[in-house]
């Protein structure tokens, strides 16, 4: 899609044709092209309405019913920020005072409509004259916002008493454009050093602009976390969606923390403070009846010790982070799983005690092992009927072992 497209599908022909479009249904699009086309549609306008309509239906999941009147590209759907975690990101421009934000690398413009929905100024850019027409069309109904082709870099920020409301979030590509992996998505990227702007270039805003908030992988190494700022872990649903760096006031706890987020569960914020309690590792031969397993955004955050805190448990081997207790707890941040048996890993007692527990199926969750879950299906030769047992493949103590387990309710 180029630039000419999206302003065809913005004007009149082209938005009335894709309001109109039925919801999605891949069954149905080969045919649904065919009759707009003979109703005298523009080929090209219908192929690229329908690739809109596809998108939407993509993006629903993230925007809800919002998706259904804005515009997207595949990268930058995938990019995205949710809209439930774009307000929490919002919510701390708002609370720490900021008026004006420079949303730098806006992307499709998920984190501008919600400081826009506050009623905060946004000055949004992006680098791909696409994205920031798209980013335009998206939001087109917050007067205050305004969408400008640019590289971050480009942007004059203010400076002196004139930042003293401004805020700047920079959400940086984290695509190679023009290269794609083997799903044919544009290939990630996986380190600080390849983001674009560059690393060193949001370091720079940070010490221009106190409130300045960044969007990273997940994936970012504790180490490079700059001092003094809050580094928090996010998760929607049990899945870790980023790492989002905080300066100046828009910090409410220096230091990592994790925030759990989902469409059933209160927000629960972890922080360091948390997971002061030292962990030591449990022998085999005492595994609790309990296992809880932290939420993910705990586990990168590295604040297992918050749940062994909370539970008065251990870690079953550093850094495996499955915890083991005597109680399971109410925690927001870890699910509880009763210990129905455990034993050292070996493939043929475990393929014997499926025998004979007549288990025709299994759950397997793995952490600080090597195992091709594929691999030990096979070895296991599963019947497919029967009862389906959730098996925990860790470490115990330096050990091994398969710990069998059940949801605790």
């Amino acid at each position: 899609m180029d630039a000419e497209t999206v302003r065809s599908l913005t004007a009149g022909e082209g938005w009335g044709l894709l309001q109109s479009l039925p919801p999605y249904e891949e069954s149905s699009a080969l045919s649904l092209q065919t009759r707009l086309r003979e109703a005298g549609f523009d080929p090209a306008l219908v192929s690229v309405a329908l690739t809109q309509s596809r998108l939407r239906a993509r993006a629903r999941e993230k925007f809800g019913d919002f998706a259904d009147g804005m515009l997207f590209t595949p990268d930058g759907l995938e990019q995205a920020t949710r809209l439930e975690v774009a307000a929490v990101h919002a919510q701390r421009f708002r609370d720490a005072g900021v008026t004006t934000v420079h949303d730098l690398g806006c992307g499709v413009g998920s984190d501008a409509m919600a400081l826009s929905t506050l009623d905060l100024a946004v000055e949004a850019v992006d680098a791909d004259e696409v994205t920031a027409l798209v980013a335009e069309s998206n939001l087109r109904h917050w007067p205050g916002t305004a969408v400008h082709h640019a590289r971050a870099e480009e942007v004059a920020l203010p400076s002196g008493a004139a930042a003293r409301h401004t805020g700047v979030w920079l959400d940086p590509a984290r695509r190679t454009p023009g290269v794609a992996d083997i799903t044919g998505r544009t290939k990630r990227v996986f380190r600080l050093e390849e983001i674009s702007p560059s690393w060193d270039f949001v370091r720079d805003v940070a010490g221009r602009i106190e409130a300045t908030g960044a969007k990273l992988s997940p994936a970012i190494a504790h180490r490079d976390i700059p001092a003094g700022c809050e580094a928090q872990w996010v998760s929607w649903a049990g899945e870790v969606v980023e790492c989002a760096i905080w300066w100046g006031p828009l910090v409410r706890t220096a230091g990592r923390t994790a925030l759990v987020l989902g469409p059933t569960r209160m927000p629960t914020m972890v922080s360091e403070a948390a997971a002061e309690k030292p962990s030591a590792a449990r022998r085999p031969d005492s595994i609790g009846p309990y296992l809880l397993e932290p939420d993910k955004a705990v586990l990168r955050a590295g604040l297992v010790g918050a749940v062994t805190a909370a539970v008065d448990g251990v870690e079953l081997d550093p850094g495996v982070g499955y915890v083991s207790a005597e109680r399971p707890g109410e925690l927001a941040y870890a699910r509880a799983y009763v210990v129905l048996e455990s034993m050292p890993f070996n493939v043929k007692a475990l393929r014997a005690w499926c025998r004979d527990q007549r288990i025709g199926r299994v759950t397997i969750k793995k952490r600080g092992v090597t195992i091709d879950f594929d691999q030990l299906r096979r070895q296991l030769r599963l019947p497919g009927k029967g009862p389906e047992a959730v098996l925990v493949l860790t470490r115990v103590a330096g050990q091994q072992m398969v710990l069998v387990v059940a949801p605790h309710a």
